[in-house]
């Protein structure tokens, strides 16, 4: 690959790349992971020096998977949502309490998860159990007057025919919900949530998963459990 072409992905000049390869400096996080995306290589294959030994090893790791932190949700530019999902080659977890504006930004989602099924991708949709106490808590620390369980009930009329799909679930869960997440294969958005606000007014935190990291992991883990005691939805009426 040219250098002019890597250098314009990771919006750096020709003779900066030139110094990462010819005198071992390492780019900085967001530079490594836009490289080794487009070189389809995992970054500390690229650099190894990002994994040292001893005890830093998992604190700069761990500093190494945060690639972007947006002051709210709504900051998150519509083109990584899409992107992150386009791209998925393995699985898309979401979860959400009622995840409207998933649709909304992505007007063909039910298409787009439909064509990533088929493709091999494996989709898990993990949405608020409209009459659970955990949503009903909600709505009234967020002041939203009996209406989330409406927006939840809203929200999965888009996905109704993806039940149907091979290789796409989705269920309902009862939990506190502590961050929604958006899993794609190793990248994650984690949308955390503070009290008495609304989701989209809360930080988003981008992490990529890497070797010797537990950030993405955390959180992906954080998925399985609540997936784990979450009730398949069959797309009937709720």
């Amino acid at each position: 690959m040219a250098l002019e072409d890597l250098a314009e992905t990771c919006g750096v000049e020709p003779k900066t790349v030139e110094r990462w390869i010819n005198t071992g400096r390492v780019p900085h996080r967001r530079h490594r992971w836009a490289a080794a995306k487009l070189l389809t290589a995992d970054e500390t294959y690229l650099w190894p020096g990002v994994l040292e030994s001893s005890g830093a090893r998992r604190g700069r790791a761990n500093r190494s998977e945060l690639v972007e932190v947006f002051p709210d949700r709504a900051s998150v530019p519509r083109e990584l949502w899409l992107r992150l999902l386009t791209d998925a080659q393995e699985r898309v977890d979401v979860l959400v309490f009622s995840g409207t504006f998933y649709a909304q930004t992505q007007p063909r989602i039910a298409r787009l998860l439909t064509e990533l099924a088929q493709r091999g991708v494996a989709i898990r949709l993990c949405f608020g159990d409209p009459d659970a106490q955990s949503v009903e808590t909600r709505d009234r620390e967020e002041g939203l007057s009996g209406t989330l369980p409406a927006k939840i009930r809203s929200s999965l009329t888009y996905y109704r025919t993806l039940p149907d799909l091979d290789g796409c679930e989705i269920r309902l869960h009862a939990t506190t919900l502590y961050a929604s997440l958006f899993r794609y294969d190793d990248d994650i958005l984690v949308n955390p949530h503070a009290y008495g606000e609304p989701a989209s007014a809360n930080p988003t935190f981008h992490f990529h998963r890497l070797d010797g990291g537990t950030m993405a992991e955390h959180y992906m883990s954080s998925f399985e459990r609540v997936w784990a005691g979450a009730v398949p939805w069959s797309g009937a009426e709720v």
